[in-house]
């Protein structure tokens, strides 16, 4: 376990799926709380199959039918969700042990300054082309973590990496959370959550969320699906731009988070259920919400969307920014 500390935020980090076991920040009061889900210990975190606090890869989110075609071959992942490849398959970074080093911070308030995991991936693992070597750097300055992800390829392959950490600003107790995210589009999807290929404009529904909407039970309830599992659409340049603001009613706590990616996935935790974690509380349905930055999902299938292929002279790059503030 490692620690990432400022002034007002803790950070915990473990190996497996370079994951963030813990994330401690004050409330408009001064009261500090985890506010992200999780286990007591390291095996929780392997025995789960709900992703929580992890990098997701190779390639985030579904792959249509587990197939794609790419250097005039068809390549084959195995179906791990419905008919569909999810987050990299059944073994997929989530589960890897990555290695890890450090810088000690020479600031009065942080232990640790960042880190840095990485993993190496051979060719045809879980039936992706080339071998992938994938970095994630978390680094913690002031209110801000920063999450940067880069990854070089010896022959093109897809490439979609991000975090899967389940956000709870009120620390355990579900809905109170306004949302909003800066998309005028999204992308609809079928009954596995899987991307039909359409883009549709958010203007007059549900997924219209430029100002803030309170993410009660009964707005998640009547989504299809149960709640939000879809990917919002950002605009394409590559540069930081905002994502979404997710503030909690009552505590006050407020996320912000940025990114330079062309799209972030909000999943407000609908598959959750009975699942028993840290502090003894029992994550179930809506406990929590995800703020995945990352490419559109099943993009190797879709030559509309954004670009994912990673290739030797384009190695792939992502940052993401969580920032944490307080309102009144």
């Amino acid at each position: 376990l490692y620690e990432l500390k400022s002034q007002h935020i803790g950070v915990g980090l473990i190996n497996i799926g370079a994951s963030i076991s813990y994330l401690k920040v004050p409330d408009k009061n001064g009261k500090l709380d985890d506010i992200v889900t999780g286990f007591p210990d390291a095996q929780g975190f392997i025995d789960c199959d709900r992703y929580f606090g992890c990098v997701v890869g190779r390639v985030a989110n579904r792959v249509a039918g587990g197939k794609f075609i790419l250097s005039g071959k068809q390549w084959v992942l195995p179906i791990n969700n419905g008919p569909n490849c999810n987050h990299g398959g059944p073994h997929g970074f989530d589960k890897v042990v990555a290695r890890s080093s450090c810088n000690v911070a020479k600031t009065s308030f942080c232990n640790l300054r960042c880190l840095f995991f990485s993993v190496t991936s051979p060719h045809e693992d879980m039936g992706f082309p080339g071998e992938l070597v994938s970095t994630v750097t978390y680094s913690l300055n002031g209110d801000t973590l920063e999450v940067q992800y880069n990854a070089s390829s010896d022959q093109p392959t897809p490439v979609n990496l991000t975090n899967h950490a389940n956000f709870n600003l009120g620390g355990h107790v579900s809905y109170d959370h306004k949302l909003s995210v800066s998309a005028d589009h999204y992308l609809p999807t079928d009954e596995f959550c899987l991307v039909t290929g359409e883009l549709a404009a958010v203007k007059g529904t549900d997924f219209d969320l430029h100002e803030p909407v309170l993410l009660t039970q009964d707005l998640l309830s009547n989504l299809p699906g149960g709640g939000y599992d879809h990917n919002f659409c950002l605009t394409r340049e590559k540069t930081r731009h905002r994502a979404a603001v997710l503030t909690h009613q009552t505590n006050g706590r407020v996320l912000t988070v940025d990114t330079d990616q062309p799209g972030i996935q909000i999943y407000t935790g609908n598959f959750l259920g009975g699942i028993h974690g840290k502090h003894g509380v029992v994550y179930n349905k809506h406990t929590a919400i995800c703020l995945e930055t990352q490419n559109w999902p099943n993009a190797i299938n879709n030559p509309k969307f954004p670009d994912s292929v990673c290739k030797p002279e384009e190695p792939y790059k992502h940052t993401a920014w969580f920032t944490f503030s307080t309102t009144d």
